[in-house]
């Protein structure tokens, strides 16, 4: 359990670095501090001193203590090189690492400094690392945001980069609310290529297995039903199994459940990335459903995963390390004082031909 002083300090400093408390302005006093956390004067003072020592307030004899901005010059001294801050959901796994390199490739070229957080997908990781960037002081800002299909809390952090005009863009996604310029894959387009090259294949029972609480997975949903109805196929909720970042350990379970219900009449099956395709792959592999003799998969993004699998997986390209570096070389662009950037770059997918998907006899 944290000492109450250490969450004091974090309180306030959360509030300072979401502009809650705006530079130059006045924190509530001692004796309020004192009550709303129900600790003594000598705690107060505890935290305000640390808090002071590490330039993010500042107290007035006779006056009170104020908001200060000495932090971001205290941070910026660290280093001679500029810095970028780098949040994306995942450091390790799936397409982020080509991403990563190709965001690293770019800055070293200029001589940038890179730091590197990830939030696992999860919003109050996501508030830790936005606060990381903010104290250190970060001269930009690469995103990856965090479940983009639902609102986010920490919106206000994102604007205190802009209210200081630091420059941010971000990847794979973004925020509906925000204005904020990004680099993204055409996922509707991802999902209608898919779809259309199964219905090409004379499928006509098609299901999707759809990740909901990213951007991704709604654009994805909407490339596949804008392909059914374009052939006149009738979207049929019972093919669609969707999952969420919280609900993704269960997936291989619900895969069990959704494929023996659909054993008899579902011929073809649209994922969400090629790490669900292989999730779906070896869920056949247990239940005897061969593939693509029974069903057939497609996936998406074109994933190291997928190219070193013992099947080779249809799917379609995501431009990851060009993602990065595109992403990168924005930034820098912004920084040296470029005007008229993009403000939306979409990259467009192209079929990789597998053995996961086969032509069926049209009756």
């Amino acid at each position: 359990m944290k000492p109450k002083y250490q969450i004091i300090i974090d309180d306030l400093k959360s509030y300072i670095l979401s502009g809650t408390y705006k530079a130059g302005e006045k924190i509530p006093s001692e004796l309020a501090l004192q009550e709303d956390y129900n600790v003594s004067r000598q705690t107060v003072r505890k935290a305000i001193l640390e808090l002071s020592n590490e330039g993010f307030l500042r107290s007035e004899k006779g006056s009170g203590t104020y908001v200060s901005t000495q932090y971001r010059s205290k941070a910026s001294g660290k280093t001679t090189n500029k810095t970028i801050g780098v949040i994306t959901t995942y450091i390790s796994d799936y397409i982020f690492p080509s991403i990563i390199r190709g965001i690293e490739s770019r800055l070293n070229e200029d001589n940038y400094s890179l730091l590197l957080a990830s939030t696992n997908n999860d919003i109050s990781q996501e508030k830790k690392a936005l606060e990381m960037m903010l104290s250190y002081g970060v001269d930009g800002l690469i995103i990856e945001p965090t479940r983009s299909n639902v609102y986010n809390p920490n919106i206000a952090y994102y604007l205190s980069f802009k209210e200081q005009e630091v420059p941010l863009t971000m990847i794979n996604a973004y925020y509906e609310e925000l204005e904020v310029p990004f680099f993204c894959l055409d996922d509707v387009q991802s999902s209608y290529l898919a779809t259309r090259e199964l219905i090409a294949k004379g499928h006509t029972q098609i299901g999707i297995i759809a990740k909901m609480d990213d951007l991704q997975g709604k654009f994805r949903m909407k490339g596949f039903i804008k392909a059914l109805g374009e052939a006149k196929l009738r979207f049929q909720q019972g093919h669609v199994l969707s999952f969420d970042t919280a609900t993704k350990p269960d997936l291989s379970a619900n895969l069990e459940g959704y494929l023996n219900d659909n054993r008899d009449d579902l011929t073809a099956l649209v994922c969400y990335n090629d790490e669900v395709g292989l999730e779906v792959v070896h869920v056949c592999r247990k239940l005897g459903i061969s593939i693509p003799d029974e069903l057939s998969i497609i996936g998406q993004d074109n994933s190291y995963i997928a190219k070193n699998a013992n099947i080779k997986l249809t799917t379609l390209t995501h431009p990851q390390e060009q993602m990065g570096r595109d992403a990168a070389d924005w930034i820098i662009k912004n920084l040296q004082g470029k005007k008229d950037l993009p403000t939306s770059t979409y990259y467009q997918p192209v079929l990789i031909e597998g053995e996961t998907v086969k032509e069926i006899e049209v009756e």
